[in-house]
């Protein structure tokens, strides 16, 4: 159980990084885009941390509920926001910067929050 765990945690680490890096990359264009490496890290980060939460259910110690809220809402925004901009040719550079912000905030969540 312990190495599912830190498989899901590997892979949670991944989708965050081909989130952010797929937005950071995109800054530096013209027309930004929400391309193919964000949308598949968006649902990366997603459902591997909703399967760290089953894990952590199923372990029985006590969760922080308020922290898994709060990073449930605004991973599902984000997945949100990736999917419905996925089919446009290119973004406003403010929804672009308020993707990463909410990457980066919902990092914070799970790194800063005691």
């Amino acid at each position: 159980m312990a190495l599912l765990a830190q498989v899901l945690v590997l892979l949670h680490l991944i989708g965050f990084a081909a989130l952010l890096g797929g937005a950071l990359v995109q800054l530096r264009l013209l027309d930004p885009e929400v391309n193919a490496t964000m949308l598949h890290g968006a649902w990366t980060s997603l459902v591997t941390g909703a399967g760290l939460v089953t894990l952590a259910v199923l372990d029985g110690g006590p969760l922080p509920y308020a922290q898994l809220a709060v990073k449930l809402a605004v991973g599902l925004f984000v997945v949100l926001l990736v999917s419905v901009n996925r089919r446009f040719s290119s973004i406003p550079r403010g929804l672009l910067a308020l993707i990463a912000g909410l990457t980066l905030a919902d990092a914070g969540v799970a790194v800063l929050w005691r």
